[in-house]
């Protein structure tokens, strides 16, 4: 059995930023190994693990993605021993100054991100936020040894350690999205104990942050019949309180909206409340800015559903979730899969 708290501690612990997800990858391949029938890597790098079903061959394929890449920086220059950078996916400088970070150079270097004095930046920039062009990382090399192990297309990662926080929640980089990636794994694990008859395919898709590359190529190299998207969601903090945010702690999340099919949501629906999970509808109006992007217009199109984990403080070095949260979507999905029949998608209409 998995200790998810433990394997969620390890990935949050691991580099892996977007296209280059090699590191994170070998760990969730060693936790899927037993668990699943069939391990693979696409040629983008996504990790798929397939779980055979128990009915009738043709068997029907259901996939469930949970991304592994992370957002981080990339290194554009490096001049007098100091290192000038740029993002990969989505970072907001604000968080920035003052964070440790490791600098992937000809070898792993310490680092921490700082901001010149006020005196030495360009005018009116004291009073804001410093843009992400006026930031430099520090290694406390000096600037021979830097030129010589640090080049420009170096990676950088965040280094904060995991943080096991009050009321059974953890704090680190990257639980966006590798609470998820635990979450998928929680249900790998029940599965081992349940009989179901669809193939189960599980991926961890690499890119999310940056192209969705693996939510766009590996479904269409396994054709599924149904494809559930997990990924984590914004939960109510510290002026987050509105209707675009989720209650740590109670519960996963169930996506509405145009990228969501309604009979599938309605069939999670209705099968956590007959199993006491909460759960929160989250209106998606728009594109879910998730994998299910990708995921329902491949090939001839997926009927495709968006399960979220809340998740505080996204896009930041020290975001939060709920263990509770995480191990609730693993029930969930084993449960639905374990109840899907032969025909479920035959039945399915548009209106449901």
């Amino acid at each position: 059995m998995t200790d998810i708290s433990a394997f969620l501690k390890e990935l949050i612990s691991l580099p892996g930023l977007s296209g280059h997800e090699g590191p994170v990858r070998e760990v969730i391949a060693r936790a899927w190994q037993p668990l699943v029938d069939e391990l693979s890597t696409s040629r983008l790098g996504s990790l798929h693990g397939l779980r055979r079903g128990g009915g009738s061959d043709p068997r029907p394929r259901i996939l469930l993605t949970a991304h592994m890449d992370a957002i981080g920086l990339m290194v554009t220059q490096v001049k007098d021993g100091f290192l000038r950078f740029t993002q990969i996916g989505g970072v907001d400088p604000r968080i920035l100054p003052g964070q440790p970070v490791t600098v992937h150079g000809r070898q792993d270097l310490p680092g921490v991100v700082v901001q010149p004095p006020e005196r030495l930046l360009p005018p009116g920039n004291g009073d804001k936020t410093v843009e992400m062009e006026h930031l430099f990382i520090d290694t406390g090399l000096l600037p021979a040894d830097a030129a010589r192990l640090v080049r420009t297309g170096d990676l950088v990662s965040f280094a904060q350690p995991p943080v096991e926080l009050a009321g059974e929640t953890l704090a680190g980089h990257s639980l966006d999205n590798r609470a998820s990636v635990a979450a998928v794994t929680a249900c790998l694990d029940e599965l081992v104990k349940t009989r179901h008859a669809w193939d189960v395919w599980a991926v961890a898709t690499s890119q999310e942050e940056v192209t969705l590359g693996g939510a766009y190529t590996s479904p269409f190299d396994i054709r599924p019949d149904l494809a559930v998207a997990i990924d984590v969601t914004f939960a109510k903090g510290p002026g987050a309180n509105d209707f675009r945010t989720y209650p740590l702690g109670k519960g996963p999340t169930l996506g509405w909206g145009p990228n969501v099919h309604p009979a599938l949501y309605t069939a999670f629906k209705e099968l956590a409340d007959r199993l006491d999970i909460p759960n929160s509808m989250e209106t998606m109006p728009l594109m879910s800015g998730t994998d299910a992007m990708g995921l329902q217009v491949v090939a001839e199109g997926i009927p495709t559903m968006v399960i979220g984990v809340p998740l505080r403080y996204m896009h930041t070095p020290v975001e939060l979730v709920a263990m509770k949260d995480i191990t609730r979507v693993g029930h969930l999905l084993a449960e639905f899969i374990a109840r899907l029949e032969p025909d479920f998608v035959e039945k399915m209409r548009w209106d449901d």
